[in-house]
């Protein structure tokens, strides 16, 4: 909902779902908690609104 108020174009996955997308996110992020946001090739792991802010320009 974050993404949309902003007017950010995103993908969301459902790693519950996508056992290939889970493997990705682990070997990734190095967890398993969610969400896990990858902007520009960095990857926030949790709403991190500040870093996420900052990422994204705003």
């Amino acid at each position: 909902m974050y993404f949309r108020q902003q007017g950010v174009r995103f993908r969301e996955v459902d790693v519950s779902r996508d056992e290939a997308a889970l493997r990705d996110m682990v070997r990734r992020s190095g967890q398993q908690g969610v969400p896990v946001i990858q902007i520009g090739g960095r990857i926030v792991v949790g709403f991190d609104r500040p870093k996420i802010d900052r990422l994204l320009g705003l």
